[in-house]
């Protein structure tokens, strides 16, 4: 299936957790290529999640965001609805600074850091 990639402002983003944003223009954003810890109780029974403290992925997020635009470029959406995206707030690559603090790992194809 094709999509074409578009670059979107997310208005008014929060960290639902490490790895995913609402915004209140385009709803739910999931960062490419990372996976973070799940929030407790999120893990579903026979679903392999990566391990750690999805609580502190999610402060993680948050502090990369707060006070700062977020631009996405889209790349699709996944299996739940959620917008597919490569995220920059103040011109840093969300996914990127996730795998670098420790929250998350890489995951489903190439995380393209500088």
């Amino acid at each position: 299936m094709f999509f074409a990639a578009a670059i979107l402002t997310c208005t008014a983003p929060i960290a639902v957790d490490g790895d995913t944003l609402r915004c209140r223009d385009i709803g739910l954003v999931r960062l490419l290529s990372i996976d973070a810890p799940e929030m407790p109780g999120h893990c579903r029974q026979g679903r392999e999640c990566t391990p750690g403290d999805g609580a502190a992925a999610k402060r993680g997020l948050s502090a990369l965001i707060r006070g700062k635009r977020v631009t996405c470029i889209t790349n699709g959406h996944d299996s739940y609805g959620r917008l597919l995206a490569r995220c920059e707030a103040g011109g840093v690559d969300l996914g990127c600074a996730m795998v670098a603090s420790g929250h998350a790992v890489e995951r489903y194809g190439r995380l393209r850091c500088r």
